[in-house]
């Protein structure tokens, strides 16, 4: 018995941390032109993500510190 209730949590686990792994990566996957700001200049990376926002320097004359995509979820079916 307690075999089947430690394999069905770490399925559970596996399934929560994937899923807010994937909205992570996907929230702040937003095109460099289609930022729109969250911070002020010279924020840093920790001031920004304090705000609750997302931290990107790689392109210069774009927002750094811009609001996360809004991702609209989808629903699913199951059977």
């Amino acid at each position: 018995m307690e075999l089947k209730v430690t394999c069905v949590l770490a399925v559970v686990l596996v399934l929560v941390l994937g899923t807010l792994a994937e909205d992570q990566t996907e929230a702040c996957d937003v095109a460099p032109r289609q930022r729109q700001n969250c911070g002020f200049s010279g924020i840093t990376r920790g001031q920004c993500e304090d705000r609750g926002c997302c931290f990107s320097d790689k392109f210069r004359g774009v927002p750094w510190c811009f609001h996360k995509q809004q991702v609209v979820e989808e629903e699913q079916c199951t059977f």
